[in-house]
């Protein structure tokens, strides 16, 4: 027996069976499926007098249970797939339950299953103290003879029927009749055989024998000898032998008319009974179907959302509705994401510029009427090179760079072989459709143009992880596990669960780096780089599946000169973005959903992202 779990009897095991009769009582750890944001949790659970409940944890049990279940008419189901797990339903309340292991499964199914058949539904011991209506009505029927009253099909019948038992009581008499009749003569029969061997030797052959009848009997010498008195059937009894044979042959042949009339009764009826029976077939048919759509319908309703339909090998839920079930949940994060927006644009409205301020407004920006420096806010960010930036994972890092900037910069078709599948604007979407043992690892690539704010500041903002919850509205939380130098983080976070798929968690290492050019007349070049890797501080964990990234955002700052002697402002400035992502999403989501996720959501990021950077940026000194 495991810590977590239990007997809770007053005795052992074999003594409560053998002594009360009850079953015994158990308790401990069992995970709980709580709902398709929490997914599995641990809880204390009590097996006790038929009621299965459960507590948040055991030391909270003088708090009251959460929740219980009457097993008397329960469902146990072991779950076909998942070996720890069992399905409790009460109605249209459904418990999903994993034990620890196989074994402890098996021994929480056996003690329940103890307690149901205890439970007064279906026990032998039930049976036995309720009683049988049935049985009593089946015992007193065998004193009865059998009725024509339960026959309640066809008044010509039921008369024909009756004729019969009338025709069977007449036969019994008459039967009994003849009987007696055989019986006598019987009897008279051995009654005359033995008066014979009585007769008179033959030496006194001339001495006559008379009989009542007057008859005489010869002898061999011609005298006459008188017979023993003949039996008659009008002596024996009184019964009318021919006459009794005439009835039995009239009651046989009326018999037999009767059983003629009723087959032709019931061969007439028989094409009608047929067609209601079909008719009551195709009734029952219907219903039943009927019912299958409905009982299908309302466990989708009742239970959508459990277990049996998130993301896996077995799920019940078909790719149609997995797609229909992402997009009505990334409907409603896109709908309270602009709630949320809207309320931050009510609080932080804009202030008026003081008088004394450095800088004037022109058309949507702030331009710098002195020469542009860095922002404070990003003094902490150096201009490095390859060779400024040291720590473990260099090697990975130049490399990944290295393989980004020769490949995510082609436009489409090249040796990427970039695809375009949207266009909006200055917005484009290209992709590579690759599948690696049925999961969708499409290397996709978006490019955008963005006014006003230049290649550095756009990095900046998509690496430094103070910005992040500010735009990025898909991350639920993270946390910074390792600070390799100035310029490269590893980062852990976890991102919102959009059901049905499973919840999804990120471990990567970020890098920003400059991208040193030979040639003057290459605008300037930003990049950083996310890939995953390992961390001993943020191992896997069964919540979520742990996705595989490898994502570069390159930016390009194009300036065009000023009129005149005029400063460089934020008109005179472009950013070209380059977003590449390659994304391993793990898990069981099908593919067509996956490409339909990724066309719809990566434009609309990369548009939420650069409307940050442009807020953030408006105002400040250009940061080249």
């Amino acid at each position: 027996m495991s810590d977590n779990q239990s007997w809770n009897s007053s005795g052992s095991e074999e003594d409560v069976e053998t002594e009360s009769g009850a079953p015994v009582e158990l308790c401990g750890v069992l995970s709980k499926w709580t709902n398709y944001i929490h997914g599995w949790q641990d809880r204390w659970v009590v097996l006790k007098n038929n009621t299965l409940s459960y507590y948040k944890s055991e030391d909270e049990r003088e708090f009251g249970c959460r929740g219980s279940l009457c097993l008397s008419k329960a469902l146990i189901t072991p779950h076909e797939f998942d070996e720890c797990r069992i399905d409790i339903a009460v109605n249209d309340s459904v418990w999903y339950l994993r034990a620890q292991d196989p074994e402890h499964r098996h021994q929480w199914i056996d003690s329940i299953e103890q307690h149901k058949a205890e439970s007064g539904y279906g026990s032998e011991s039930s049976l036995r103290r309720h009683g049988s209506m049935l049985s009593l009505t089946s015992a007193a029927s065998n004193y009865s003879a059998t009725s024509t009253s339960s026959f309640k099909k066809g008044h010509s019948l039921r008369e024909k029927l009756a004729e019969m038992e009338t025709f069977r009581d007449i036969l019994c008499r008459q039967i009994d009749t003849l009987q007696k009749y055989f019986d006598a003569c019987s009897d008279a029969v051995s009654k005359d055989e033995l008066q014979r061997d009585k007769v008179v030797e033959d030496d006194e052959e001339d001495f006559p024998t008379t009989r009542s009848d007057g008859e005489f009997l010869h002898n061999n010498n011609g005298s006459k000898e008188k017979l023993f008195p003949c039996v008659t059937p009008k002596e024996i009894n009184g019964i009318d032998f021919k006459g009794e044979a005439i009835t039995f042959k009239a009651t046989t042949a009326g018999i037999l008319s009767t059983l003629s009339h009723c087959i032709d009764l019931m061969m007439k009826r028989e094409d009608s009974w047929q067609k209601r029976h079909d008719k009551e077939m195709e009734k029952r048919r219907r219903i039943e179907d009927g019912y299958k759509i409905a009982l299908n319908e309302f466990k989708k309703k009742s239970h959508f959302g459990g277990p049996d339909y998130e993301e896996g090998p077995n799920s019940l839920i078909n790719e149609d509705e997995f797609f229909d079930a992402v997009e009505a949940a990334l409907d409603r994060q896109d709908k309270i994401e602009e709630q949320s927006q809207s309320e931050k644009a009510r609080i932080h409205r804009p202030t008026a510029v003081p008088s004394g301020d450095a800088y004037t407004t022109v058309g949507t920006y702030r331009f710098a009427q002195q020469n542009y420096s860095r922002s404070p806010s990003m003094s902490s960010i150096d201009l490095v090179s390859a060779s400024d930036d040291v720590h473990r994972f260099s090697t990975q890092v130049e490399e990944m760079v290295k393989n980004h900037m020769t490949y995510s910069l082609q436009d489409d078709g090249g040796d990427a072989n970039w695809q375009l599948v949207v266009e909006e604007g200055e917005m484009k979407v290209y992709r590579r459709e690759v599948e690696e043992n049925g999961i969708v690892l499409d290397p996709l690539k978006a490019t955008h143009v963005v006014k006003g704010v230049t290649g550095h500041e756009v990095c900046h903002y998509f690496w430094n992880v103070d910005f992040r919850n500010d735009w990025e509205t898909t991350v639920e939380n993270f946390k910074l596990v390792e600070r390799l130098s100035d310029n490269a983080v590893i980062i852990y976070q976890t991102h919102k669960r959009v059901w049905p798929a499973s919840q999804r968690d990120v471990l990567y290492l970020s890098a920003i780096r400059k991208i040193i050019s030979n040639n003057e007349n290459d605008p300037d070049t930003w990049t950083v780089c996310n890939f995953s890797v390992d961390h001993e501080n943020a191992p896997l964990t069964n919540r979520c599946v742990r996705a595989k990234i490898n994502i570069a955002l390159i930016c390009q700052t194009l300036v065009s000169p000023p009129e005149g002697d005029k400063e460089i402002c934020r008109d005179n400035i472009l950013c070209k973005i380059t977003y590449v992502a390659n994304v391993n999403p793990g898990g069981w989501a099908p593919a067509s959903v996956l490409r339909a996720v990724a066309k719809r959501e990566y434009p609309k990021f990369l548009k939420r992202f650069t409307s940050y950077v442009q807020e953030k940026t408006a105002g400040k000194p250009i940061l080249f």
